[in-house]
């Protein structure tokens, strides 16, 4: 479990009073892996022709992406002092507009895996060999352009798209009875579910071999892991924390 990288989402956003500790947390280890082991990209050419494609659809969640792309270098400590300030580029949401390595300006949820499956067309058409990866959130599968997203995807056959879902229960608050791997298989899709917070686990999920249609891989992930009190579905959902509050994060973190 990373650590430090939850320290900073909780700094950045005490600073900021803007974001989801909770959501972010529930991501960050998931966004690490794929930024360090997973992605093509070059740290000077943000619109290199040979890279892979990441797009956040879960843009709420947008801090866990934020950390990790300074983590990398592809983005500078004074960009995230200045998260969600005036004059910053970073907010709340993704913003292709003014960050270079975002795909697509997301947070309305349901919009990200639209763009991710027309991506992933494109390149299929175009017969490029880049691969797109896709984060939505398990409530956001509530959403009906998802499955609709879904059937296309599986209809195409695109099997350079890998669908990543925060499996952390937010849908069982609407939904409490609902099979999400079921559900995705009979779209068509290949499905396999594992410990988001677990390297090994990690690791094991994206390292399974070709397929011809394309993957979902279903993170059990926790909301708010790493820190007792902000783990679940109640108020700390949007809330920013008070000094104390973040002194007792960090805490709980060392």
């Amino acid at each position: 479990m990373n650590q430090d990288l939850r320290k900073r989402i909780a700094e950045i956003i005490f600073k900021s009073k803007e974001g989801h500790i909770p959501s972010s947390y529930s991501i960050v280890d998931i966004i690490n892996y794929l930024y360090t082991d997973i992605l093509a990209y070059k740290s000077d050419q943000p619109q290199w022709d040979d890279r892979d494609y990441f797009i956040l659809s879960k843009g709420h969640g947008c801090a866990a992406l934020w950390v990790v792309l300074e983590k990398v270098g592809l983005l500078c400590s004074s960009q995230l002092e200045n998260y969600s300030q005036f004059g910053g580029v970073l907010g709340g949401h993704p913003d292709r507009t003014k960050v270079p390595f975002v795909e697509a300006s997301t947070g309305s949820l349901g919009h990200g895996m639209p763009m991710a499956v027309g991506t992933a067309l494109a390149l299929k058409i175009k017969q490029q060999e880049n691969r797109v990866f896709c984060l939505v959130g398990d409530g956001e599968c509530h959403e009906g352009t998802i499955w609709e997203s879904a059937h296309i995807a599986a209809n195409r056959e695109l099997d350079n798209l890998t669908v990543i879902v925060d499996w952390n229960q937010s849908a069982a608050q609407l939904c409490p009875i609902d099979d999400l791997p079921a559900k995705w298989k009979s779209f068509g899709w290949r499905v396999i579910v594992f410990d988001g917070h677990d390297l090994n686990s990690i690791k094991n999920a994206f390292s399974q071999g070709a397929c011809s249609k394309p993957t979902v891989l279903i993170a059990k992930n926790i909301k708010g892991k790493g820190v007792s009190f902000t783990q679940g579905h109640g108020a700390w959902h949007h809330k920013i924390p008070n000094e104390s509050e973040l002194q007792e994060i960090f805490k709980a973190l060392t």
